[in-house]
């Protein structure tokens, strides 16, 4: 078969490029989706969880965080496979060995009537599932830096990462729903089917757009050897702890600290995945018409500091007026805006490291700030609850706005402007 007849790679006379780039994003929109409700969404059952794996909350913490070990380990490798191989084989393999590897949980890792299985088990599967579902992000951001011009990258990039949110508003409030009725063994068959079928709609849509995309000149030497292309994925890893925080323990946090039900909690989470996915489209397509994405992620991140010292403040209020239960409506408040915040700059800032790499070596770069990510994702829960047995739940939410501000001097500078001296 010759090159231009291959159905993984086709010239541009095949295809209407107009038309065919959004079935390129509806694709990384799904894949994206259907791994972040496992990522995402997994924390939402987090008081199920723990009843139904007995678990303390140190172990809670420790199994959430797997997921994120195993993606942090293999998102890079993931990320430059996908630069050498090309988005389709390394979604597919991805997207296909996590439907198994979720299947496999739904069968063996799962309690069942008088039986807990070995915590073990439960953390070789979450682990397993973050190894190979982080073929995702690379893979399908890497696309859609191909098929995007720079003028409307952002508002795509911005789109794929709604993805985060939405597959994780489904998960909130979707798994606790079948945890509590049907157990786990149907939450990871649910989240099963889910990458099955993104793998689906891959195969059929997913192609390379046929020429290579131009790349800036500091871009030839390639992410891994680019400074300020480390610095820029070590600030995102950074920005995406306070919102690790807030999915992964804020259910605990209103649960026990305010007596939240699982209906309120739910909703909670629920309305920051949503607000997180109409804050990441509007940003996307503000910076797009501004060309000010630098400036925007300096604000976003200074924004979400006051809101998580506001937080931290309110819980602290209500902790000294021993009342906690009567505040549970502000205290839901607050966490859901620092939760929307705190995860609105995500496609600006993904846009601007992969324009950064060039669209040639986008899977690397975002490889490299994924791998960021998720090392943030496993010590996050991990560390969280032993930081609140010795301090408090105000200090921690204090804690979490000051990683934003220790971001900062990592991001990218904003141009100086015109007529202002250097």
């Amino acid at each position: 078969m010759s090159l231009s007849s291959s159905p993984a790679l086709l010239p541009p006379a095949a295809l209407d490029r107009p038309a065919h780039r959004w079935k390129v994003l509806a694709v990384g929109v799904a894949a994206n989706a259907a791994f972040s409700a496992a990522a995402a969404g997994l924390p939402a059952t987090a008081v199920l969880m723990r009843a139904d794996y007995r678990l303390g909350n140190g172990q809670l913490g420790l199994v959430l965080g797997l997921l994120g070990l195993g993606v942090a380990l293999f998102e890079l490798p993931w990320g430059m496979l996908a630069d050498r191989w090309g988005d389709r084989p390394v979604l597919l393999a991805g997207l296909g060995a996590t439907a198994a590897a979720l299947a496999w949980m739904s069968g063996y890792a799962a309690p069942a009537p008088g039986a807990v299985p070995a915590l073990g088990l439960l953390a070789l599967g979450l682990v397993l599932v973050g190894i190979l579902g982080g073929s995702v992000n690379g893979a399908s951001g890497r696309a859609v830096m191909s098929w995007f011009d720079e003028g409307e990258r952002g508002l795509a990039m911005s789109i794929r990462q709604t993805a985060v949110p939405l597959g994780g508003g489904l998960g909130a409030l979707l798994l606790p729903w079948l945890a509590a009725r049907a157990g786990f063994g149907a939450v990871f068959g649910a989240l099963a089917l889910m990458c099955a079928a993104a793998a689906l709609l891959a195969a059929c849509w997913l192609r390379e757009p046929g020429r290579p995309a131009a790349a800036p000149a500091a871009a030839a030497r390639g992410p891994l050897r680019d400074a300020q292309a480390w610095r820029a994925a070590a600030a995102i890893g950074l920005l995406c702890c306070p919102q690790f925080a807030v999915l992964s323990f804020a259910t605990v946090f209103l649960h026990d600290f305010s007596g939240a039900g699982i209906g309120a909690t739910t909703a909670v989470m629920v309305a920051v995945q949503l607000g997180a996915m109409v804050a990441r489209v509007a940003s996307g397509r503000w910076t797009d018409r501004r060309g000010n994405r630098r400036a925007y992620l300096r604000f976003c991140v200074r924004l979400s500091f006051l809101l998580f010292a506001a937080l931290g403040a309110g819980a602290w209020a209500a902790g000294a007026a021993r009342e906690p239960d009567g505040a549970t409506l502000c205290l839901a408040i607050l966490v859901a805006a620092a939760g929307i915040c705190a995860s609105a700059w995500h496609g600006v800032a993904y846009t601007e490291l992969a324009t950064l790499a060039g669209p040639a070596r986008a899977g690397t770069a975002l490889g490299m700030a994924n791998s960021c990510v998720y090392i943030g994702l496993f010590l996050t829960p991990a560390a969280l609850p032993h930081i609140v047995a010795a301090t408090s739940w105000p200090l921690a939410w204090v804690l979490a706005g000051l990683c934003m501000l220790a971001a900062l001097p990592l991001l990218p500078r904003p141009p100086a402007r015109l007529g202002t001296n250097s």
